[in-house]
């Protein structure tokens, strides 16, 4: 025996389905995107265009303290840890436009940043060199 839909008077009302899909109880389950976070986004874009790894510190580092990275900064980045890969190098201080970044060669991943600001004072321990782009 067939339904008449004038006579769904007491179903609950269920947005989203068509009438069809209430009878056989179907519904339309929206599909979950994946949790990500922002710091995960932005390591990723920023590894896409320099080829450079920034750990949670320098994330935080670059958050915390405003630092701009327009993508001409982050080739020069990129080009400064590629030279000091060239010579050697294994943990480096690179200068771009008064941003200091240290960085480990080896694994191609910025350990933290420091703008033109918070650099007074500071010193700089446990680099083997240092690049200025």
């Amino acid at each position: 025996m067939e339904m008449d839909d004038r006579l769904m008077v007491n179903w609950p009302v269920q947005p989203g389905r068509s009438v069809e899909q209430q009878k056989k109880g179907k519904t339309k389950t929206p599909e979950k995107k994946p949790d990500v976070s922002f710091k995960e986004v932005m390591n990723k874009e920023l590894q896409e265009k320099t080829g450079v790894n920034f750990s949670k510190h320098a994330q935080n580092r670059i958050i915390s303290r405003g630092i701009d990275l327009a993508e001409e900064d982050l080739e020069l980045l990129g080009d400064g840890v590629d030279k000091a890969r060239e010579k050697g190098a294994r943990d480096t201080l690179i200068m771009v436009n008064s941003v200091a970044y240290v960085v480990s060669i080896e694994n191609k991943t910025v350990i933290t940043a420091i703008d033109g600001g918070s650099i007074r004072d500071n010193v700089f321990t446990n680099i083997d060199s240092a690049v200025f782009m």
